[in-house]
This record gives C-alpha cells, structure tokens and sequence, in this order.
C-alpha cells in the first residue's frame, strides 16, 4: 500500500514539474509551444536533470544553505535544455507547417500518392508513344500521329488534362491544324462510362430505377465530357429533356490533382518573384474553387438561373436562348434540363451568316459581362449550339464568372481607355481593376503602357487578342496581381476568340468588342444612367459640403485651424516598431547578463560554497543562464514561421 501511495505521489509530482518546465518554455519562448512538443521536451530534460542531480558536489560544511543559490541555474539549465530542444525541433519541423513525427508520416504517405500519379502521368505518355516527345528525340512530321497520341494520352490523364485540352482546341493561333481536330475531340467524345454504371449513379440519386423517372431514358450518351456525360431522355410530361450524369470517381480525381496543383504553387510563391506577384496561390485557390463548382450540378442549376435573368436567355424570343433546369430532379450528381435541338459548333460545316451569327454571340457575352455581371466563363463551340431555327443556344454553365458594378466599370473603362489609344486612362482603369500593391510608381507605368499603346495601337494592322498578353507582361513587371474575376474574363474571351475563328474566319474581337462598348456608352440612355448613377452617389457629399465649408471658413477666421498628424497611426507600423523595441531590448539585456556572467565566472575571489565554486561563480552561472535563455528566445522568435 505504501508502495502505491509513493508511486501515486511519484506521479502527482512528476505531472506538476512537468506542468511548470512547459509553462516555463513557453513564457521563455514567448510564444505557443504544441502540448505534445513541449510534453516530450520536459520529461526528456527532467530526466537529465536527475542525472545531472547524481554528479552534484555535496556542499563546504556548515554552508548547506548555500544550496539554494544553485536552485536557479538547476532548475533553469534544465529549462535551458527542453527550450535547446524545442529550438532544434523547430528548425528542423517548424510548427504550424503540419510537418512532425505524425505529420512527417502523413506527408509521406500524401508524397507517395502524388509519386504514384506522376507516375501513372509518365506511363500514360510512354504507352501513347509520347516518350521520345518528352525526351526531345521524336520526329516533328509525324503531326498527326503525334495529335492522335496526344489526345489520347489526354483522355486517359483525367479531367484535368482533359480541361487543357479543351482550352488548347479553341487555340488555332497557336496549335496546327491536326492538333485543333484531335484535341478537338476531347469536348465531346470522352470514353463514355458504361450503361450499368449510370444506371446504377441515377438509382442512388433517385432512389428508384430510370423507368420510373422517366418516360424514355436512352443509354446511348449524347455526349461524354471529363467530368460528366448527357443523356437524352423524355420526362412524364412528354417534353425532351438531357441528363447530366456526374462520372463515378471523379471527385477523387479532381481533388488529388489539386493538392499537387496547390503545393505547386505554393512551392513557386516561395521560390520565384514573377509568381508572387502574379499572387499565384489566389490562382490556384480560384481554379481550385471553380473546378469544385463544376462538380456540384447545383451550382451549375443556380448559375443558368443567374445567367438567363440577366440576359433574358428564356425568353421565347432570345437570340441566344439557355436551357431550363428542372429542379425537382436535380441534385449535386444529376442535372435534368430541357433539351436544345441543335448541333455543336464544333460539328457545323458552315453558317449562313458567319459575320453576323459570330456578332451575336460576342454581344450576348459581352452583355453578361458589361452589364449584368455574371457570364459563361467557358463558350468554346462544344458548348455553343447552332439551332435548327438558326439561333444560338449556350450549355454547361459549371463554369461562371461574376463582377461587381466596381469592376465591371473599370473594365468598361479600361476597354475605352484602349479604344481612345490614351495611356493615363487606360494606368486608371487598370489601377481600379487589379489587386493594387501599397507602393506604385504610377508615372512609370504610365510611361510603360504607352509604350504598349505604340506597339499596337499605332501601326494599321487591326488589334488582336494577343495584344493582352503584353499587357500582362506590363502588369506582372509592376507586380501587379489580376483577381481571379477579371482573369475569368481574359479567359472566356480568349475561348471566345478560339469559338468565333472557327465560325468566321477573320473576324476581329477586339475591334467588335472596342465598338460595343464604345456604342453602349455614347447612347443616351447610358449616359443618362451614369450621370444619375454619379450624382447619387456624390449626393451625400453635396448635402454635407456647405457645413463643412462653414465650420472651416470659421476655423480660419478665429485662428483655429489646425492639422493633426499622427506617427504611426497604422496598427501594423505600431506592431513591428514595439517587436522590433522588444528584441533590441532583450538582446541588450542578453548580452549585458552574459559579459557579466563571463566576468564573474572568472574571478576567484569570494567565499567557497560548493566544492570550489565561489559565490562570485555562483552568481555567473546564475547570469549565464539567463543570458543563454534570452539567446534561445531570440533565436525562436526568429526560425518560427509568422502570419500573414
């Protein structure tokens, strides 16, 4: 029994000591130590502390009392060592990183699934005869085979390379003709996924089998594309409708390639300039949301909803008409629409009206982005019908881009900056759409953009899409960073520009989309809107202005006046001058103590207290310590990561 009380009593003590070696870490540290870090710490130091205890000197007689004066460097070499072996726990896996023992196990296995898919990335392209490619040793006259394999390659890779490849398709500008026909094909002949599995995907989101739902459901897919696939179908009212069915897996898929895609760009904001001022996590982040988006089809419902009561694309008479969803047979995996009897323009041999079809559908996107705010963000021809009754008719709105009024009037800005050929308007509308960093030299970007005006705008040749390509130049020469709504314009009018070379040849989307927008604002009824819009808003600042002018006027009269300027009046200033107050005094404070210690360690005077220290050396190692804990502080401070 007594055995138990002591061992019960052993561990009372040992869980105290080791309760007050962790707060006394953390408050030498000055700042939060993870429990189970500062746990290990402290039994490993008080187990050094004991053996330290064992090759103690026993004390000079009758000056057992001297004893205490070597409680201090004791206790505190002991909190030196578990704050030494929290320093180098730090430098070598840094908290708040989810890098430790257990994390380091987790990175591993997160490290191995990314080797394994770089893996099956790298077979996939030898299997396709792609290896010479790669390795700079293949013909280039075999284009044709080489489409063919890399489209093929493409289709296996998965969603995300099937996305790159529905981008490069619309890109004639760039690719050869073989390639734009292959990589084509990725928009809509994916390898479809079998009937049973469809079958299978839509019980478990109905909770009953096809028939049931449905009038006539037809196995045969309409069209398989990398995230889903459509089905024809007719619903109990008798009205044509299409299925989009979500492909088994795909989730997994997308979110294990977006790990990668993240620490990727989270490895170039570290390393690289050019990436952190493009803000190139805020890229990955909005490509990493968006994607996510386009596998809930209730977002996509949503989204035809937003885009059609802006543009009026239900209405009978709409020159560019969107399909209606039906709801109550919709949910995150299947979407149920009305059908669109029409072909892709993808498949369309010719237009009557090449011109005037492609007008039409550069005004209906340029509507939803200058005027309502929210715009299919992905109108490459397999998403773009050509009706039987010669309209448009536009599909998969997974992909969305929505503007505020401040940036669409910046963008609308900008554009007649460029129209007018003016620099200094085009430096402000620039400025009120990008991510502005806290110090700009505005007279050198303006230098800068007209010097990019003179090398487009100026010569006769008409402006074309590339020309915002040197603008981005411009803008990540300024580190000027996009946000990723403007940049989903870039990108739909760069689909755009793909989507209308295909359907009329030579013509000219920067010109037309310059005339739109010029047109738009000289009309009466918009000058009239802006004009309202202006005074409304400076209406408070009217209303305001003659008390003000009044109470200034006396101010002045009176000899009142005065201005206040206060130093340091930002919250941030204020945090680093104190911080930076912080360490120089703590350093100082350090050193002193340790050219102390160093100067009484050194003397030999005093009386001897324990074996042949003297009191002098006593109070040195005392100081010492404390010198060695302000150093480890210090050193903390400056290896532990920082916020923001």
């Amino acid at each position: 029994m007594d055995f138990v009380w002591v061992s019960l009593s052993g561990l009372v003590l040992l869980a105290i000591s080791v309760k007050v070696m962790i707060v006394g870490a953390r408050r030498a540290l000055g700042v939060r130590v993870g429990a189970f870090r500062a746990t290990i710490a402290a039994l490993t130091a008080w187990s050094f502390a004991g053996l330290a205890f064992r090759w103690m000197p026993v004390p000079t007689p009758g000056k057992e009392e001297s004893f205490l004066l070597f409680v201090i460097p004791i206790f505190g070499g002991t909190l030196l060592f578990a704050v030494a072996m929290l320093f180098v726990w730090e430098v070598v896996w840094p908290a708040g990183t989810g890098v430790g023992p257990l994390g380091s196990l987790r990175a591993l296995r997160g490290r191995w699934s990314r080797t394994r898919r770089y893996t099956k990335i790298t077979a996939i392209a030898v299997r396709h005869g792609l290896g010479p490619y790669l390795t700079g040793r293949g013909k280039p006259e075999q284009r044709a085979r080489l489409a063919r394999s890399l489209r093929c390659a493409m289709e296996e890779g998965g969603v995300t390379f099937v996305k790159l490849g529905q981008v490069l398709s619309t890109r004639s500008d760039l690719l050869p003709p073989e390639f734009v026909l292959e990589l084509s094909a990725l928009q809509d002949r994916v390898a479809p996924v079998p009937a049973a599995e469809i079958e299978a995907a839509l019980r478990a989101e109905f909770g009953a089998p096809t028939s049931e739902v449905f009038s006539e459901f037809d196995a045969e897919p309409l069209a398989s594309a990398s995230i889903a696939q459509v089905h024809r179908a007719r619903l109990r009212s008798g009205a044509d409708a299409v299925v989009k069915v979500q492909r088994p897996n795909v989730r997994a898929t997308v979110e294990r390639d977006l790990d990668i895609i993240h620490r990727l760009a989270r490895t170039l904001h570290a390393r690289a300039g050019w990436a952190r001022s493009l803000g190139i996590v805020a890229l990955a982040d909005g490509f990493s949301a968006a994607l996510l988006e386009e596998l809930d089809f209730r977002v996509e419902a949503r989204n035809v909803a937003a885009v059609a009561a802006a543009s009026g694309g239900h209405a009978p008479d709409a020159a560019v008409r969107l399909p209606v969803v039906h709801e109550e047979l919709s949910s995150e995996r299947v979407l149920v629409m009305d059908r669109l009897d029409g072909v892709s323009l993808g498949k369309v041999d010719a237009v009557p009206d090449p011109q005037g079809t492609a007008r039409v559908l550069l005004h209906s996107l340029l509507r939803q982005v200058m005027d309502h705010g929210v715009f299919h963000a992905d109108p490459h021809p397999g998403n773009v019908l050509l009706l039987t009754d010669g309209r448009l008719g536009l599909l998969d709105f997974g992909s969305v881009g929505r503007l505020d009024s401040t940036l669409r009037a910046g963008l609308r800005e900008l554009l007649l900056a460029i129209d007018r050929a003016d620099p200094a308007a085009l430096r402000d509308g620039l400025l009120a759409v990008v991510d502005r960093p806290d110090e700009i030299d505005e007279r050198r970007l303006e230098r800068a953009l007209g010097a990019f005006m003179a090398a487009h705008l100026s010569h006769a040749g008409a402006p074309d899409i590339a020309m915002f390509t040197d603008l981005f130049k411009v803008m990540t020469s300024f580190e000027l960073s996009v946000p990723p709504a403007i940049a989903a314009v870039f990108r739909a009018l760069t689909t755009m520009e793909g989507t209308l070379a295909g359907l009329a040849p030579g013509f000219d989307i920067v010109t037309e989309a310059r005339t739109y927008v010029t047109e738009q604002t000289a009309t009466v009824d918009s000058a009239r809107e802006t004009v309202t819009n202006e005074l409304l808003a400076l209406l408070p600042v009217l209303r305001r202005l003659p008390r003000r002018l009044d109470r200034i006027g006396g101010a002045v009269e009176e000899g009142r006046l005065s201005v206040n300027v206060r130093l340091f009046a930002d919250e941030r200033d204020r945090t680093l001058v104190t911080g930076m107050l912080h360490q120089v005094l703590l350093a100082f404070v350090g050193a002193t103590a340790g050219i102390m210690a160093v100067l009484l360690l050194g003397s030999t005077t005093g009386p001897v207290l324990l074996g042949t220290v003297t009191l002098h050396q006593a109070f040195g190692y005392n100081l010492l310590l404390i010198s060695a804990l302000i150093g480890l502080r210090l050193l903390f401070s400056a290896f532990s990561p920082r916020k923001g």
